[in-house]
């Protein structure tokens, strides 16, 4: 069995040149083909679930069903609207976090990934996640899923034709280009006739199927390699007509690489697969911090999912403590990071249903602008940004030590003056007043999340 944890590569080989694009990244293919003013895709952070932490390779038809009917009653009000099915939904026989060395997917005959019908039944005769997507699309729900870069390793060995070409699968695969952890698929090699044909194919099949969003798996490391398959997802995606977010995974994306990947994705993982540990939490300060410039509407840089409640096929709940609980989510709301639930919404708690959708949090991931980190003082991170009315600051303190400390701002370093009012958003009450200076005494590993103004 092959286990999922992949090593960072370094060294980056030379860029691809750019493909040409059917869509500029973020603009709905739909409204630039009229006419009429573009849509941004995703032009907010995207907020959802995903079934990775809590089910990994193993959900099916009946329990998806059971957690979008929960997503749409408890989620849903507070925004969270993307519905996402993670990896080896075509895979009969997934049953953990590892993978088969030798795995036979389902395929349709030109290769293409379809759902296993013994896990979702609704899939039979051809009809793929059409069913399943059009009933939690009637939830007033998006559906996502998950895809592995490349073509199935199946699809080459039985050399099956690519759809519209007098090509096959031996003839675009690079059968040396591999994920070092899913031996799925191999890379395709976009300088063979008939590889872009392929990827065509893919997102147009899974836009028939009512795809809203696609985690897109094995891309953004190493990214130079696999540039050319990132540029041929975005085109196949602006071809398909259907505005499609597509998020990359995993990272570490390099940062240098910031704008392509926000050409041509919406969302792309800055780190390895983050679960609920604290050195991976404090990990991701420094790298929400290096991507801060490239954040935009329509490109998203993702500390990846939010490991909370009950985590792991059931086997435990998030190790985080409740202040490290509110540290993840006052960093991923002041960086405005992407939301995504990742633990088992059928045992969602009351505390962590209030986490995650306590509406003044949200209104800094969502609607603010002019987030920015600042250095003041060694074991501490600030960030502050300034809300959709224009109208004083949002500011995040965090201890990051191992013992409860007070952590300051000047309001000067705010661009603020005189006496402010100060309001508590977590606890969304009042605090009185600042002069001069903001102070708050937090516990090890704490956060605070205010308005200043």
């Amino acid at each position: 069995m092959i286990s999922r944890r992949a090593v960072i590569r370094t060294g980056l080989a030379g860029m691809a040149a750019t493909a040409a694009t059917g869509a500029t990244a973020g603009i709905a293919a739909t409204d630039s083909a009229s006419g009429a003013a573009p849509k941004v895709l995703a032009p907010t952070p995207p907020m959802g679930w995903n079934s990775w932490n809590s089910f990994a390779t193993t959900i099916n038809e009946a329990q998806a069903r059971q957690t979008a009917r929960i997503m749409a009653d408890k989620l849903l009000p507070a925004g969270y609207d993307i519905f996402t099915i993670d990896i080896q939904w075509y895979e009969p026989t997934a049953s953990s976090y590892t993978y088969s060395a030798n795995p036979e997917p389902a395929m349709d005959e030109h290769g293409r990934l379809v759902p296993a019908v013994n896990r979702f039944p609704s899939s039979a005769g051809g009809r793929g996640f059409g069913p399943l997507a059009a009933d939690v699309h009637a939830m007033g729900l998006k559906f996502g899923i998950h895809l592995m870069r490349g073509i199935p390793r199946l699809a080459v060995k039985r050399n099956l034709p690519i759809l519209g070409t007098p090509y096959r699968a031996a003839d675009i695969a690079d059968t040396s280009s591999v994920c070092t952890w899913n031996p799925d698929m191999y890379g395709v090699d976009m300088r063979k006739p008939g590889a872009q044909a392929y990827y065509d194919s893919v997102f147009a099949l899974y836009a028939s199927w009512g795809v809203d969003f696609v985690k897109m798996d094995d891309m953004s490391r190493p990214y130079d390699a696999h540039a050319p398959e990132i540029e041929a997802a975005h085109l196949a995606i602006g071809r398909t007509k259907r505005p499609m977010v597509l998020s990359l995974s995993p990272g570490e994306t390099p940062v240098i690489r910031g704008e392509h990947v926000r050409e041509h994705a919406q969302m792309w993982r800055i780190s390895d697969d983050f679960w609920d540990d604290w050195k991976m939490l404090e990990a991701q300060f420094t790298r929400l911090e290096n991507w801060n410039p490239w954040r935009r509407p329509g490109a998203w840089p993702d500390p990846d999912m939010l490991p909370l409640g009950r985590l792991a096929l059931g086997e435990r709940d998030t190790k985080f403590t409740p202040d490290e609980q509110c540290t993840l989510m006052t960093l991923w709301a002041i960086t405005r990071s992407p939301l995504i639930m990742g633990g088992d919404l059928r045992h969602l708690d009351e505390a962590t249903l209030a986490l995650l959708t306590n509406p003044e949090m949200l209104a800094v991931d969502q609607a603010s602008s002019d987030n920015r980190p600042h250095f003041l003082e060694d074991g501490v991170r600030i960030w502050s940004a300034r809300p959709a009315d224009g109208k004083g600051r949002y500011v995040a303190l965090f201890n990051t030590g191992d013992k409860a400390r007070e952590v300051s701002i000047a309001l000067r370093e705010l661009a603020l003056d005189g006496a402010q009012p100060v309001r508590d958003l977590w606890a969304r009450r009042p605090l009185g007043e600042a002069v001069g200076r903001f102070a708050q005494t937090l516990p090890a590993h704490g956060a605070g999340l205010y308005r200043i103004g």
